[in-house]
């Protein structure tokens, strides 16, 4: 059984004011720190990352060994 449309916008709000909390947490998270952290896939990680961002949410990306998501 699918859920409804207003069940599935209120667990996406949910799991996104979860990852901005969690980024909150520290200066820089790699993405597979996040998916651990949340228990969730890396693709997860960049979607929800992408919705943070399509609200206005500043959440910089860097590339290598050092990089990671940041607010």
């Amino acid at each position: 059984m699918a859920a409804s449309p207003q069940r599935t916008e209120m667990m996406d709000a949910d799991t996104v004011a979860l990852v901005l909390t969690v980024l909150q947490a520290r200066r820089v998270w790699t993405g597979q720190e996040l998916a651990d952290r949340l228990g969730v896939t890396g693709r997860s990680v960049r979607r929800d990352i992408e919705r943070l961002r399509d609200l206005g949410y500043p959440v910089h990306a860097s590339k290598g060994r050092d990089g990671g998501y940041q607010l």
